[in-house]
């Protein structure tokens, strides 16, 4: 039995507990719940001085849709692509897939292979590991993606997502720092020409869905890869990454403007591919790939 100081050292210390978790939990969600564009503040500022029209670029960071994406800010900081087996792709339920996916595109296919010169395996290689021969393009939306890693730029929103987030990796402080400055310069780079893109397709920002990183469409493309390299395959006069026609068009494209040529050797085909995604694992999954289908 408890005597009554001991009890009342435990209520005491029961209530500071309690205070202490009131507390971190009120300071955590009063930072969570702060509205939105405060986060993005600085960013669009920084975009209307690199001269996008400045009623355009705060009535789109006013949309209820946009927020600050803080689940995938953070895995930027613990992802690591290169480490990544795409083996689970090779397997025999995949490649029957992919079989009849080209079984299904064989025109288109065999166009774009004469056109470009690319193995068409090749191309359905990638478009199978990207995005699932489009069924797998990602439901994390672009614009809030690459607005949140850029907007951390701002030491304000450094520091916040450093409290709330960042101090939960396996990096220092000052390797946080560091990785922050060089993700969000690479990040506001490709939000410029995603927003470059968007407007000049007449698409609505907000509705583009991708991957963690803001990878688009079929090929899961970056946005800087889109005027540089995306092709409109079935010649209607745009291009749609989430068209089969111009995916492929655009990857093969992609190959061939680093070198692809018919006949080419593994060891050159290696280095190309490489070019598209780093990951050893994933050049070898491609490579796998087309042999495999080539039954």
């Amino acid at each position: 039995m408890l005597t009554i100081k001991q009890n009342c050292c435990r209520h005491i210390l029961f209530f500071f507990s309690f205070l202490i978790i009131f507390v971190f939990s009120f300071v955590n969600t009063a930072l969570c719940e702060e509205p939105e564009f405060k986060y993005f503040e600085s960013l669009q500022k920084r975009l209307i001085k690199d001269g996008f029209n400045k009623t355009r670029i705060i009535n789109l960071y006013k949309k209820p849709q946009i927020a600050f994406d803080m689940k995938g800010t953070f895995l930027f900081f613990v992802h690591n692509e290169a480490k990544l087996d795409y083996n689970q792709f090779a397997n025999k339920w995949s490649i029957q897939k992919a079989k009849k996916y080209m079984e299904k595109h064989k025109t288109v296919l065999a166009k774009t292979e004469k056109f470009y010169g690319v193995d068409k395996k090749i191309i359905t290689a990638i478009l199978l590991v990207e995005s699932g021969l489009g069924n797998s393009l990602g439901n994390r939306s672009v614009l809030n993606t690459l607005s949140s890693l850029a907007s951390i730029k701002d030491p304000n929103v450094r520091d916040m997502f450093w409290n709330l987030k960042g101090n939960s990796s396996d990096l220092t402080k000052k390797q946080y720092e560091a990785k922050a400055k060089r993700k969000s310069n690479w990040a506001y780079r490709e939000l410029k020409a995603f927003l470059k893109y968007t407007f000049k397709a007449k698409i609505d920002p907000v509705e583009i869905g991708g991957s963690y990183a803001g990878a688009v469409g079929l090929p899961q493309f970056m946005p800087t890869n889109i005027p540089a390299y995306a092709k409109d395959g079935d010649m209607d006069g745009h291009i749609d990454l989430f068209n089969h026609a111009d995916a492929m068009a655009s990857i093969a494209n992609y190959l061939k403007r680093f070198g692809w040529r018919p006949g080419i050797d593994k060891k050159k085909a290696y280095e190309i591919i490489h070019r598209y995604n780093h990951s050893n694992y994933y050049i070898d999954t491609i490579l796998k790939i087309s042999r495999l289908l080539e039954g």
